[in-house]
């Protein structure tokens, strides 16, 4: 049985493009001026912006446990390898040194 949290993390474009129609619909029903009984759109649309503010708030939190796990990944490798690590950020460093000294010149 799926719960609402085991469907995949919408992207932030999916998340925006929805804000901006929810947007655009809010804009329709109050900007009408003959407006008669809208008690209830307005509850539909305060509640679908909730539940889009959510997502967004998981989306975030989301994206930052994947930062601070791929952060913890990257120090327990370092502390494991420091002169690999050592190595490395070296020829990085001497690779962009060399391209922009080409750009440079």
């Amino acid at each position: 049985m799926k719960s609402e949290n085991d469907k995949p993390a919408p992207t932030p474009d999916e998340v925006l493009n929805e804000l901006r129609a929810l947007l655009a619909e809010a804009e329709s029903v109050f900007g009408e001026a003959a407006a008669a009984d809208r008690g209830s759109e307005a509850d539909e649309l305060r509640r679908r912006f909730e539940a889009a503010q959510e997502r967004l708030t998981n989306l975030v939190e989301t994206g930052r446990r994947k930062v601070t796990d791929g952060l913890k990944t990257a120090d327990e490798t370092i502390r494991t390898h420091p002169y690999q690590s050592v190595a490395i950020a070296l020829g990085i460093g001497l690779l962009l040194g060399v391209l922009l000294g080409r750009r440079s010149k």
